[in-house]
């Protein structure tokens, strides 16, 4: 049913389980998994990430520790990204190039509230395949 997964991951506890479950299904499913983080450059203002190369590099630090966390999870075989930009953009972008069969994310990022989190509705809504999220 799916041949490649997409799981995107912030390190929220929503996100862990949307680990989990991309990671159960790709084993069901014997599909390729992959796994991004996304620097959201418009949390932090664009411009002001484009002068501090420390502060983007620490990010990333981040960003890395959290997509190895993912493949030492599983026996499956994870490919892993860090990317720039608008979270829902380079989630959507990327499925797009690995031509992902299904998205996985938490239903809530980093930040607080009961409801859907503003990246994970607009993954939803412009991502132009199914998106689950936990």
């Amino acid at each position: 049913m799916y041949d490649t997964i997409l799981v995107a991951t912030d390190g929220s506890d929503s996100a862990n389980r949307a680990v989990d479950h991309a990671i159960d299904l790709a084993s069901t499913f014997d599909a390729d998994l992959h796994a991004i983080y996304v620097v959201d450059t418009r949390r932090y203002g664009g411009s002001m990430l484009g002068n501090a190369d420390d502060v983007v590099a620490d990010l990333e630090d981040r960003g890395r520790e959290l997509l190895d966390d993912v493949a030492e999870r599983t026996t499956v075989e994870v490919t892993s990204t860090i990317r720039d930009g608008r979270p829902h953009e380079q989630i959507g972008a990327y499925a797009d190039e690995i031509d992902a069969d299904l998205v996985v994310l938490g239903n809530r990022g980093l930040g607080s509230g009961g409801e859907i989190g503003s990246n994970a509705e607009r993954v939803v809504r412009y991502v132009d395949r199914p998106v689950i999220t936990a």
